[in-house]
């Protein structure tokens, strides 16, 4: 494999402002010099934004906000922060989008200082937490706890978005609420958005034009190869990432000391390729959110004398320092949860890189020297990437979202979203927080949905934490995290087992003892309260997911929401006639269960009597062809009993026969089909196609009432009902223009037939004897069928006064000889109509 080479210059840095650029600045009192020396050789001296740093300085003096835009290795996270620290009064608090991420830039700015973290520079997140005394990094949920618990944010003299470009919830969730913080409560308030890779029109506009700084420069160049040709469709993605992870290795194993970062979608895949590259010279690292916190730092600890190779997913992105990165292999996936409003379910996709993550992960390679990115896709591809990456807040789930925007007392309308939340999505939110009891039916927070929001978990899982209490702590933690024991079948039991004793657990004991550090910080949140069987306690979580077994042989589950899900054949849970799945992957038309716990019909009694509801059901069954009347017992979408119904509803029988027109058809006896048609023939008359009479019931509805089955839809006169449609005024115009009948010379009424183009009538030629004008219908000529004394037909005319004169003729002479009895006199304009025979022997 060979690449094309495109090497990308080294650009100056520049910066655009909407104030003066200030002089050399302060470094908080100290040396700026000292700052520079405490740098470790993992970074330069001097870097590309200390350049752009004096007009920040001075846009966030005269307007107290600003967008600073700088590619990743510019320096933005170590030096902003103490750039601006002599001239904000109070605490900087400086948001981060992961807990790796938020630790290593507090550390850094500590070793900036000369200090530790716990001195000026502190750090938060959850479950860990070191005081600092001017600046604290913090992840992105502890900023929005802060402003819940204070909106003022008293002693915070500005907050910082960091790495905002990747859009996360919780990020824009927070930059509304410190807007909305100090437009209302903090004007003093300081705000500063910073990204590598931000569209920054949009959010300065939103900040009320906030001045924008560009530093345009980069650290190194980096020289950028792509594939010859894009990879066939049958390529299989862990095979030819680790081959082009091993060419990369092999094409620059002449600088030993550059390690190698190579970005994947997930755990799974790094394992994979991990597995593939074992033969390499070289030291392989994986690097992915849910690693132990101790093997994540290690990542980050300087290389030794042999080579490394970092395998990571977009963790390694933004804000981490990663030492000796010269070479980056993007493997050109990234993997993002996606949340469906219709199942409740939120999965996550491996979708193709944006260009600007793919920017972002170019400029790893760049920070400590000139580097190289190798690109797992071709030139061409390149501009069938998107732009950006969704942000989270359109395509996740926005349970939490829905449930701060109520403790902060506001609706998403009222907030400064760069992007609005969708309606969809936020409104199955909000009837998932009303049936977990954290918000009233008019959409206001509750005292329980308060006692939610305060917790650092889902709001489903801080449900079942604030009811089952403490005991809830092991299967909550589980929920929040991956799965620790794959290929073991769905039972969540099974993995409740393991945290008792994870040493038995070889390669899944670092996640089950993280796991279980996380159990035990939940246990201190909540009370002691008397155990609950896991599958309740699941349940709480998941009402809408409580599953009960479809008939047949494959375990298909209906779940308490209405949708489908199937567990995998042989899956021991299969056997269960309820279970709750806590964890779906939501493709489909059913959803597979990954995990769930078995619960019995009893617990859901006992727990969820109020939910049970007893319904009288009167339905169509298509398959038995009759109405079913049924009293059933239900849990959402779930029947618990059912038994017959002794007295049903009327009305409710009469739906259920609509339902069974619907299904089996309108019946159109000749009777009610050339009354449709007469019906037809009437200016501005009512629509009596199928498709109008099927649309609505209320036409039909009178005549339903003795409707049981199929035979007495077969048998239905539908007759009265279409009279009644056309009312009285309708009827007096049908008979009018189209009348049933034609009155013959001797009172007999003969049906009109309107089915054919014209309207038509079959009688026998005697009985129009004496009729010199032509029947008509309205103004149209009536088609005549006329009929031999055997009923054959024996001439068609639209002129009955032009037959007798021509055609009559030749109809007499032939038909005499045959029916001598019957009369046919040479002029039968006079004639006496009639449809008798000459007596015998006359």
């Amino acid at each position: 494999m060979s690449f094309r080479d495109n090497t990308y210059p080294l650009h100056r840095v520049s910066y655009r402002a909407a104030t003066p650029a200030a002089q050399a600045f302060p470094l908080a009192g100290r040396d700026l010099a000292r700052h520079n020396a405490a740098m470790t050789d993992t970074a330069p001296t001097t870097l590309p934004i200390e350049d752009a740093l004096p007009a920040l300085r001075a846009a966030m003096a005269e307007r107290g906000r600003a967008v600073l835009i700088a590619p990743p290795g510019a320096g933005k996270t170590t030096r902003v922060p103490l750039a601006l620290l002599d001239q904000v009064p109070g605490k900087i608090v400086m948001l981060e989008p992961r807990r790796l991420a938020a630790r290593a830039a507090a550390e850094r700015l500590a070793e900036s200082l000369g200090q530790q973290p716990g001195g000026d520079v502190g750090y938060r997140m959850r479950g860990q937490a070191v005081a600092g005394a001017r600046i604290e990094v913090v992840t992105e949920g502890i900023l929005t706890r802060m402003l819940q618990s204070d909106p003022s944010l008293a002693g915070v003299g500005c907050v910082i978005f960091d790495e905002f470009h990747e859009r996360s919830l919780n990020a824009d969730l927070g930059l509304a609420l410190v807007w909305e913080s100090r437009g209302v409560l903090r004007p003093d308030l300081n705000l500063l958005v910073m990204s590598a890779t931000l569209d920054a029109g949009p959010v300065a506009q939103m900040l009320d034009d906030a001045p924008i700084i560009e530093s345009l420069g980069r650290a190194h160049p980096v020289e950028t190869r792509h594939l010859p040709r894009p990879l066939p469709g049958t390529a299989r993605f862990e095979i030819e990432a680790a081959r082009l992870i091993a060419e990369a290795e092999a094409e620059t194993r002449a600088d030993p000391g550059g390690t190698i970062l190579a970005f994947l979608p997930g755990e799974g895949e790094i394992r994979r390729v991990a597995a593939a590259l074992s033969d390499l010279p070289a030291e392989i690292l994986p690097l992915y959110g849910a690693m132990d916190f101790k093997a994540q730092r290690a990542v980050l600890a300087p290389p030794g004398a042999r080579r490394r190779i970092v395998l990571a997913t977009a963790i390694a992105e933004t804000s981490l320092t990663i030492p000796g990165v010269r070479v980056v292999v993007d493997c050109g996936r990234a993997r993002r949860a996606r949340f469906d409003p219709g199942s409740g379910m939120s999965r996550l996709v491996t979708e193709r890189v944006s260009r600007a993550e793919a920017e972002q992960r170019r400029g790893r390679a760049g920070r400590v020297a000139p580097g190289i990115c190798y690109r797992m896709w071709a030139r061409a591809e390149e501009g069938a990437l998107p732009e950006y990456a969704p942000p989270e807040i359109a395509v996740a789930d926005l349970t939490g979202l829905a449930l701060e925007l109520a403790d902060w007392g506001s609706d998403a309308a009222g907030l400064a979203f760069l992007t609005p939340p969708p309606e969809a999505a936020l409104n199955e939110a909000r009837t998932l927080l009303i049936i977990l009891g954290a918000l009233d039916m008019a959409g206001r927070i509750t005292p329980h949905g308060r006692a939610l929001a305060a917790l650092p978990v889902h709001p489903r899982i801080a449900h079942m934490l604030t009811v089952a209490g403490s005991g809830a702590a092991d299967l909550a933690a589980l929920m929040e995290d991956r799965d620790p024991l794959r290929g073991v079948g769905a039972d969540l039991s099974l993995r409740l087992r393991a945290l008792q004793d994870p040493a038995r657990h070889g390669a899944a004991r670092p996640a089950l003892e993280h796991i279980r550090a996380e159990a035990a910080r939940l246990r201190k949140l909540t009370s002691n309260k008397p155990a609950l069987p896991a599958g309740v306690m699941a349940a709480l979580a998941y009402p809408d997911r409580i599953g009960m077994r479809r008939p047949g042989e494959q375990p298909r589950y209906l779940l308490s929401g209405g949708r489908g899900a199937v567990l995998p054949e042989g899956d021991g849970l299969g056997a269960e006639r309820f279970i709750v799945a806590t964890d779906l992957d939501g493709e489909g038309r059913e959803s597979r269960i990954r995990l769930a716990l078995p619960i019995t019909e009893a617990e859901i009694r006992d727990r969820f009597s109020d939910q049970i509801t007893r319904v009288a059901a009167v339905e169509w069954s298509a398959r038995d062809g009759r109405i079913l009347a049924r009293q059933r017992e239900k849990l959402g979408a779930l029947t618990l009993t059912e038994r017959p119904l002794e007295t049903p509803d009327a009305e409710a029988l009469a739906r259920a026969a609509w339902e069974g027109v619907r299904a089996e058809g309108l019946n159109w006896s000749p009777a009610a089909t050339r009354l449709r048609a007469r019906i037809g023939l009437i200016p501005d008359g009512p629509d009596v196609s199928d498709a109008a009479l099927l649309a609505d019931r209320g036409w039909l509805m009178p005549y339903l009432g003795k409707v049981r089955n199929r035979s007495d839809i077969r048998s239905l006169d539908l007759v009265p009902a279409l009279m009644d449609l056309l009312g009285w005024d309708g009827q007096q115009a049908l008979n009018r223009l189209a009348p049933a009948h034609f009155t013959t010379p001797l009172g007999r009424k003969v049906p009109i037939d309107y089915d054919a183009e014209t309207p038509s009538i079959e009688l026998r030629l005697q009985e129009l004897f004496g009729q010199t004008t032509h029947p008509t219908v309205g103004r149209q000529p009536l088609r005549i069928t006329l009929l031999s004394p055997g009923q054959k037909p024996i001439a068609v005319t639209s002129d009955l006064p032009g037959f007798w004169a021509g055609a009559y003729a030749e109809v007499r002479k032939d038909m005499r000889g045959r029916y001598p009895r019957h009369p046919w006199p040479e002029d039968p304009t006079v004639a006496d109509p009639t449809l008798r025979a000459k007596p015998r022997g006359t």
